[in-house]
């Protein structure tokens, strides 16, 4: 396996410095934007392959001689001995109602390791993707990597006020967001308050800003966007990144 990572993009380009993909003899994982910049980086990964070669680099004017009119110029770096497919964060999914269902589906093809969570079986039926069953969500979050995001959809408004807490409290999650309005977020900010937390770092209610549509489809893709959003600020910022 060859690791192809832009190690430099200037003027217009497809994809950011960092963005990286793995190729196999047979095998693509992930992208640095397609069109002939990333033909021509699978061609030279391959050959590395066939040839034994353990690091190259590749330096490509995106311009008519390649078929690309970006303008811009990438630098490539070709590395055998870290082609290791990149970690994903985890995403807990709490709540398996039409919302948290919408969004566990949304995040699936996302480079994040979605969790629907719920104490109810006849829900957590119903919806696609990985899922846990427990009676104490609470200690999935205790349990939770750095850098994890959580999102707060339930059925039960005491129990968005007890997790986001118990999320809060951690200080090391990448985003913390519930399910909610502008009375629920100032009510949830009492309840903080009383138990010495910050609210701030919360985001409530999620996926709001963009559009008054409440169908549980546009609130998981705008949710999913905050996500996204958050994801490409986790190598520069510390969480919260919301705040």
């Amino acid at each position: 396996m060859i690791r192809v990572r832009v190690t430099s993009a200037r003027g217009s380009t497809p994809r950011e410095a960092g963005a990286e993909m793995i190729v196999g003899p047979d095998t693509i994982q992930g992208t640095i934007g397609g069109g002939q910049l990333e033909y021509m980086a699978i061609d030279r990964a391959r050959q590395m392959l066939a040839r034994g070669e353990a690091t190259a680099s590749m330096d490509i004017p995106l311009g008519p001689e390649i078929g690309q009119c970006c303008g811009g110029r990438v630098i490539l770096s070709l590395d055998r001995e870290a082609a290791t497919p990149p970690a994903h964060p985890d995403a807990l999914i709490f709540g398996a109602g039409h919302v948290g269902r919408a969004l566990s589906r949304a995040l699936q093809p996302l480079p994040v390791n979605a969790l629907l969570i719920d104490s109810r079986p006849e829900e957590l039926a119903r919806a696609s993707g990985p899922t846990r069953l427990t009676p104490l969500p609470e200690a999935l979050i205790r349990d939770a990597r750095p850098g994890t995001f959580v999102v707060i959809l339930t059925h039960d408004h005491a129990l968005d006020f007890l997790l986001a807490a118990e999320a809060l409290a951690r200080r090391d999650l990448a985003y913390v967001g519930m399910i909610g309005s502008a009375t629920k977020r100032a009510q949830f900010a009492r309840f903080a308050a009383a138990r010495g937390l910050d609210p701030a770092p919360l985001t409530c209610p999620i996926g709001a800003g963009f559009s008054r549509d409440k169908r549980p489809e546009i609130i998981a893709a705008f949710t999913a966007a905050e996500l996204m959003a958050c994801l490409t600020l986790s190598s520069s910022r510390k969480y919260p990144c919301n705040s």
